[in-house]
């Protein structure tokens, strides 16, 4: 078997073997750095799991950590290390005592040289398949020169070459902030980092930064540590997934808003529906993921802002069966915590409800709770153009609901992807008769003819429903229009008042 023939070495995360193209090549050296707290060590155990799983004999070697602490992060996460060697390397005579200094190593009681044969005798003794080695910290210090250190590395790496190993070298960058003569030992470098945001949970990432030989997937990727390790949550990347559809078009559920649309929403295209707040942008987002749950199919809705009480109280009084759906599991509706889910985690979720659930259709109420997610706008444009081109391509109907700043008169938008959206429709409210109305028009779609006039229209018991165009009307999306007609275009009052 050829070089370029041989099994990848999984890493024992799904997440990192998709970004590597399938895992590690084997019986390399591999470099893993992070300040502490990035996960290295988590990682490193996910890593001799997976051996152990696969039949393969693993070996820790911790200077930095004791067994008693590894043993107790493994039961954290609900892990066994019975079966995995762990090999502390405290010398006795580093040991602490009442009358010694507290600390691990002293470089007159410990030569560099002995430490390496240490771990030297115990891969003999041992002969795992997959060793980390946690951490160079220690090892750094011991040498006091950055050339000696560099030769016992490289000793290290021979060593290990000739044993059949793959092995994790662990480094919190405690004493370099970037090692580059590491980084050209090592077959290849992985960086996991730790951001503090101003408001919220801390957020996680990942990058390959060197694999030789393994076309990997660049850039940061976003991943949390919860019970039972790390979830990895892979860049997506919209060019890489494809999948035949039909391009028809979907329907409302409201015959009238289909009209307007030119027939309907299409099959592989996103509609951004902006207005102020409560002018019903949500609520037409429920009808058509309800009408799509009619039809058999599923439906996923991101809900951002609202609470699961509020969105099932709104949906009763106007007699639109999202509860009945929900239980039949036609629609999921998974609430979103901004402040606790990375950008990353969630395009994961998303992925999962299209690829996993067959999601058909997929609502994203709203951008404006999504940009709260995100540190920087640049991003989240990116961000949305690749999920929303993976959508598309997999012939998903994504509705996008973005708030307006103000109610009435000249609005703002906190953010300009209209450009990114197939479809856009603008619901507006506006002054007629001392009585605040709402005003509903497409104003673009790529995908067919649609309407372009302004209509009336309003969510009550029978669904969307909406009034001739407001033709007598004059400046209606400004928020103060002018009547010029003679007629009295509006919808009547469904209580039967004049």
């Amino acid at each position: 078997m050829s070089f370029s023939e041989r099994p990848r070495v999984s890493t024992g995360l799904s997440g990192l073997d998709d970004i590597l193209g399938g895992g590690l090549d084997p019986d390399c050296l591999y470099l893993v750095e992070g300040r502490p707290g990035t996960g290295k060590t988590t990682l490193g155990l996910h890593f001799l799991l997976d051996g152990l799983k696969r039949g393969e004999k693993g070996l820790y070697i911790t200077l930095s950590e004791s067994e008693t602490e590894l043993r107790l992060v493994a039961a954290r996460h609900g892990w066994s290390l019975d079966n995995v060697d762990i090999f502390q390397l405290v010398p006795p005579e580093a040991s602490v005592g009442p009358d010694q200094e507290l600390t691990l190593f002293h470089p007159v009681e410990t030569e560099l040289s002995e430490t390496t044969k240490l771990i030297f005798d115990q891969v003999r003794e041992n002969a795992p398949s997959r060793i980390v080695f946690d951490s160079l910290s220690e090892m750094r210090l011991l040498a006091q020169s950055s050339l000696r250190y560099r030769r016992q590395i490289l000793a290290l790496k021979h060593f290990f070459a000739g044993r059949k190993c793959t092995v994790l070298l662990l480094d919190d960058l405690s004493s370099h902030a970037d090692d580059l003569q590491l980084h050209s030992i090592a077959h290849g470098v992985i960086l996991l980092e730790q951001l503090a945001l101003d408001y919220g949970a801390e957020r996680r990432r990942l990058r390959v930064s060197k694999m030789r030989g393994i076309a990997f997937r660049g850039g940061f990727h976003d991943f949390t540590i919860e019970h039972g390790g790390l979830s990895i949550y892979p860049r997506l990347v919209a060019a890489e997934h494809h999948k035949e559809f039909h391009g028809e078009p979907t329907p409302s559920g409201s015959g009238e808003f289909d009209a307007l649309l030119g027939g309907g929403l299409h099959r592989g295209t996103s509609a951004l529906l902006i207005g102020g707040a409560g002018v019903g942008k949500s609520t037409v987002a429920l009808t058509y993921a309800v009408a799509a749950a009619n039809r058999g199919e599923h439906a996923v809705i991101f809900a951002f802002d609202e609470g699961l009480g509020t969105v099932y109280a709104r949906c009763d009084s106007l007699n639109i069966p999202l509860r009945d759906h929900v239980k039949t599991g036609r629609i999921a509706i998974q609430q979103i915590d901004p402040a606790e889910m990375s950008p990353g985690e969630f395009v994961s979720r998303v992925r999962a409800a299209v690829e996993q659930s067959r999601a058909r259709v997929i609502v994203i109420d709203t951008l404006n709770g999504y940009l709260n997610a995100m540190p920087d706008e640049r991003f989240l444009v990116l961000q949305m153009h690749e999920l929303l081109s993976y959508l598309n391509q997999l012939g998903v109907v994504t509705i996008l609901v973005l708030a307006q700043h103000g109610l009435m008169g000249p609005m703002q938008t906190p953010l300009d992807i209209s450009y990114l959206s197939d479809t856009v429709v603008m619901l507006r409210y506006f002054e007629a008769e001392g009585e605040v109305r709402r005003a509903i028009s497409v104003v673009k779609k790529r995908s067919g003819l649609h309407e372009t006039k302004i209509r009336e229209f309003r969510l009550g018991m029978g669904g969307l429903v909406l009034g001739p165009p407001l033709t007598d009307f004059r400046g209606v999306f400004t928020g103060t229009p002018t009547y010029v007609g003679n007629a009295k275009p509006l919808l009547p009052d469904p209580n039967g008042n004049a």
